[in-house]
């Protein structure tokens, strides 16, 4: 869990200057999205990478929710208890799919990590 934590702040870190942490955000979720949906596109040749992918995808949402639940975190009661809800179904959709794999099962995932990082990005 470190290893991630340690990996996303190096990655915020580096592209501050770049880009915003909102930006980083919704790039992270829809590169966690894009690994699912390649999964899910190509499941005879790559149902071998799920694991990989939901991982990763687990890995993301346990950040979002630390950052969403830390003190000095600024947003709004609502908005941070919609994102502790999805960050909980994620977690037991991931956990239903890696005891039940299904490439079908996958599209969920992609659809909320899209739907946010649209959000973040204003669209």
């Amino acid at each position: 869990m470190q290893n991630g934590f340690n990996a996303y702040a190096a990655a915020a870190k580096t592209a501050q200057a770049v880009v915003s942490p909102r930006e980083l955000e919704a790039a992270l979720l829809v590169k966690a999205a894009t690994r699912l949906q390649i999964v899910a596109d190509d499941w005879d040749q790559r149902a071998g990478e799920l694991d990989d992918a939901l991982s990763y995808n687990r890995r993301l949402w346990t950040l979002l929710v630390s950052a969403v639940i830390a003190e000095d975190n600024p947003l709004p009661v609502g908005i941070k208890q919609n994102i502790l809800g999805l960050g909980n179904f994620i977690f037991n959709q991931t956990f239903r799919i890696a005891a039940d794999p299904k490439p079908q099962s996958l599209g969920v995932l992609v659809s909320i990590n899209r739907d946010i990082a649209a959000g973040l990005r204003g669209r």
